[in-house]
């Protein structure tokens, strides 16, 4: 079963929904890790699936779910970020509890982050929504967001906008080299996030501190690999089958 729970009754209307599951150039988690430090943000519940991994996440001493859920009433914001890669036979189900959450949330909007590999990186930031009019108003705001006129959205933003029908889903794409980690696309994506949301962050911090923002969210998915692969290792038999 795969379900999001909060730790305790929140009211949760009008709040907007950022989904930033690791992915192409990491971009979704480095927006994460600096927004919910810089804001504050506060811990609400999580996200979790038999699909996942066993894993805890262990941040500050204190153990926590792997897929976790924060929020920051001021801004009405809300992050959704975890320690490990979705699998892509896995977004369908994931993809349906978000929206499904949202849904009876209320929640106003959902953003998803994701990389969009490309030769050549600008400060550019890509966008389509399944109601056009917030990317226009967008567009208006910051002149280095572009609308995806044609094109493909892969993964979990891809999912998300074309099966969303009680709710607005925007995909917000950030223009990354497949590999290389960069906290500036962070700063791209944090720059257009900053268009829809009523956010206030000192990107001047994330020039000051972005090597450790890039080493720490490099530590957490290779810590959370690792321990995925060593449990998988420990499952596999390690003398003959009785049934050969």
């Amino acid at each position: 079963m795969t379900q999001i729970t909060l730790f305790k009754k929140e009211n949760l209307e009008k709040y907007t929904l950022v989904e930033a599951f690791p992915g192409i150039g990491l971009v979704g988690p480095m927006v994460a890790s600096y927004i919910v430090e810089k804001l504050k943000m506060e811990y609400i519940g999580y996200l979790d699936s038999a699909l996942f991994p066993p894993l805890a996440a262990v941040h500050n001493g204190i153990p926590m779910y792997p897929a976790r859920l924060y929020k920051d009433e001021k801004s009405k914001l809300l992050v959704l970020t975890s320690e490990f890669t979705i699998e892509m036979e896995d977004i369908k189900e994931i993809g349906d509890v978000i929206l499904d959450f949202a849904k009876k949330n209320n929640i106003q909007k959902v953003i998803s982050i994701s990389g969009l590999p490309s030769e050549s990186i600008t400060n550019t930031a890509y966008m389509v929504s399944n109601r056009k009019n917030t990317v226009e108003e967008a567009m208006k705001k910051l002149n280095t967001i572009k609308e995806i006129e044609d094109g493909i959205v892969a993964g979990m933003g891809g999912y998300l906008i074309t099966h969303a029908n009680d709710v607005e889903v925007i995909a917000l794409l950030v223009e990354v080299n497949p590999l290389i980690t960069d906290p500036r696309y962070a700063e791209t994506a944090i720059k257009a996030l900053s268009s829809i949301v009523n956010i206030k962050i000192s990107l001047d911090e994330l020039e000051r501190e972005a090597k450790l923002v890039e080493s720490k969210v490099k530590k957490m998915l290779k810590d959370a690999k690792d321990a995925h692969q060593h449990y998988n290792r420990l499952q596999e038999p390690t003398g003959p089958s009785p049934y050969a």
